[in-house]
């Protein structure tokens, strides 16, 4: 058995021409979605990350904001530029983009974000909107995986999912989302004994913990799901994921490559949630 990919490219592209369209209908009423990003230093991975944010904004018509600031910003100038952000009318998601320098409380900062501008999904009104159920906006990069799933078929009903790692930004959200899909969900974790036991029971697996070569092909029962979120590099300074993609996919159903998976749907989930917002001042 050789996985089929999930093409997180193609996919991407069709949900960003039903946000394009989506934005012309909006457009016609008088309101531009308005996303403004907010970079604090000169984090490389983190300039990329913008860059690649504020294009997708332009190509499906937003109006976007990018404020660069450097490193030695005060927590204090930080807040007031969110709580302005949070004042303008034209903006309808603000994203602070992460990691903050250390001496940046970035909870705080995220906390000070308007709940209906946190286009992120990270501020505590939003985490807790999906921890039992209500409208909110959802943390991209999990949301995108769900997307993932839908889009080859897969229903998480009375399935066992497997999610490794327990972040704010990825973890938790995720198991949160598949509850809510009436999965059965493993949290799996650094403190985990004996993870292989969990996940050869797993008929989706989503690895997210940052490490290459967290998940092999003994750990994967036949014909699962295998959804990939981890970004790092390998010797050669190629990117990859926490799979061991070349070994997994001979065993797996589905899987996610690095690059073009899972990273392409985050940026889109970002832009569907910028336009909810736009949206709901609409109405």
């Amino acid at each position: 058995m050789t996985a089929q990919l999930i093409d997180g490219v193609a996919l991407a592209r069709l949900w960003r021409e039903r946000v394009r369209e989506r934005t012309v209908a909006l457009q016609t009423r008088g309101i531009q979605p308005g996303l403004a990003v907010i970079l604090v230093g000169d984090h490389p991975a983190s300039q990329v990350y913008v860059r690649n944010k504020v294009k997708a904004c332009q190509e499906v018509g937003f109006h976007s904001v990018l404020e660069t600031h450097p490193a030695h910003l005060s927590e204090d100038a930080l807040l007031a530029r969110v709580r302005a952000l949070n004042a303008d009318p034209t903006i309808h998601g603000i994203l602070v983009q992460l990691p903050l320098p250390p001496h940046i409380d970035a909870q705080r900062v995220i906390e000070t974000i308007a709940p209906e501008k946190d286009v992120d999904g990270f501020h505590v009104a939003n985490a807790g909107a999906l921890m039992v159920g209500q409208p909110g906006f959802w943390p991209c990069t999990p949301y995108g995986c769900m997307k993932m799933l839908e889009h080859i078929g897969f229903d998480p009903c009375g399935k066992h999912a497997v999610v490794i790692g327990r972040s704010n930004i990825v973890g938790k959200p995720m198991a949160l989302m598949l509850l809510h899909a009436h999965a059965t969900v493993t949290i799996c974790h650094s403190a985990t004994v004996d993870l292989a036991q969990h996940t050869r029971q797993a008929d989706v697996i989503v690895v997210a913990v940052g490490k290459r070569g967290v998940l092999t092909a003994d750990m994967v029962k036949p014909g699962a799901v295998v959804i990939d979120v981890g970004m790092n590099r390998d010797e050669a300074g190629k990117l990859c994921g926490d799979v061991d993609f070349e070994g997994v996919r001979q065993v797996a159903g589905w899987i996610t490559p690095v690059p073009g998976g899972v990273g392409p749907m985050t940026i889109t989930m970002l832009l569907v949630n910028t336009l909810q917002a736009a949206e709901r001042v609409a109405t």
